[in-house]
């Protein structure tokens, strides 16, 4: 392997947090003296900013992705055998410092996001996709690397920690609302609103011209009617009561659970249903005749469209949205940033400082 190094001098060795193994946050561990990612021909190496803390991070640890009981071979975001230790992060922000042998080197020095859902490792193509962070280390460190064409250079105002909000919630809340065909002309239900995909989901929708009804806690209605909901119900309302039957045209769902079925019954006729997530539980009740008597659409959204994360640079840079940050941490303190994040008081985002620019 060759590659184009910046001026400045790169270090061989870096800090970062390692996943030992699947298990609590006793598994996450600070080390300083890990490796400094090798390059292949088509990748970039990155001195990483800022990285946000994500579902995925604590799923992927706890082997919450595994379908077999007491067996975690199918424990990564693709359904494979995570390899240990793992560098966990899929949300990005920092700066190229050097590429590989086949990528322009008038990339060094540029200020990039990180397309977290990935079509290539190593040089190699995936089938099926992997995610940054589970099918390869990701962002919780001094450097990281990644395939060139999955390194996206963004010109914004907006700090690191602001850009490092974005990744994962708003590329998987686009996809959502891309694979649903959201538009101008559609009342749109948004579960789990308050999280980082659900908020992002809400002025990702209102970008579109959809009017928006959110679920969230009582004391943060207020705040998801500030950032563009049209609507905002508690989740201890009743939704059917509240909206009625057959009245929204597309659910987007972060929580599935026990209120699932609710979610087809307030779907129109040819209303659209999109999931990628289930914080509420994954196991739901379906009635098949509610599904085919009201010609139902239903999307598992996973892998992103090939347009989606440009789209979300083009927004960012024209500001079409904007951060919700809800608190920072050294990158020292990810067990205080996961244990924050998993009692769900916040809304937005919470971002690991990582290096200083």
């Amino acid at each position: 392997m060759t590659s184009t190094i910046s001026k400045n001098t790169i270090p061989n060795t870096m800090s970062g947090i390692v996943l030992t193994e699947h298990g609590d946050t006793d598994k996450l561990h600070y080390r300083d003296n890990l490796s400094v990612p090798t390059l292949t021909n088509h990748d970039v190496l990155i001195r990483v900013s800022a990285a946000g803390v994500n579902n995925t991070d604590i799923n992927t640890r706890l082997a919450w992705y595994s379908k077999k009981e007491a067996d975690s071979s199918d424990a990564s975001w693709s359904g494979h055998a995570l390899s240990f230790p793992l560098i966990q992060g899929a949300d990005v922000c920092g700066t190229i410092v050097a590429v590989g042998g086949k990528v322009n080197p008038n990339r060094i020095g540029e200020r990039v996001l990180i397309e977290p859902c990935l079509q290539e490792i190593d040089s190699e193509k995936l089938n099926p996709a992997g995610y940054f962070g589970s099918e390869c280390n990701g962002g919780f460190a001094e450097y990281t690397k990644v395939a060139d064409r999955h390194a996206y250079a963004i010109k914004s105002h907006l700090s690191d920690i602001e850009l490092a909000s974005f990744p994962c919630s708003y590329s998987t809340a686009e996809n959502m609302l891309s694979r649903a065909n959201v538009n101008e002309r559609d009342r749109i239900l948004i579960s789990g609103a308050s999280g980082g995909v659900g908020s992002a989901a809400i002025q990702l929708a209102k970008a579109r011209g959809a009017y928006v009804v959110a679920i969230t806690s009582a004391d943060k209605r207020q705040a998801l009617l500030d950032i563009g909901a049209d609507q905002a119900l508690t989740r201890e309302d009743d939704i059917v009561a509240a909206l009625g039957e057959s009245s929204i045209d597309v659910v987007i769902d972060l929580v599935a659970g026990q209120q699932w079925p609710v979610f087809l019954e307030v779907l129109k006729p040819f209303g659209r249903y999109a999931v990628s997530g289930a914080i509420g539980g994954a196991f739901v009740e379906l009635d098949v005749r509610t599904l085919y008597l009201k010609d139902l659409s239903l999307f598992g959204c996973t892998v992103l469209a090939p347009d989606v994360f440009g789209n979300l640079i083009r927004y960012l840079e024209q500001g079409k949205i904007k951060p919700l940050v809800a608190h920072t941490y050294p990158l020292k303190e990810i067990v205080q940033a996961q244990e924050a994040f998993q009692k769900k008081n916040h809304l937005g985002k919470i971002v690991l400082t990582v290096t200083q620019s």
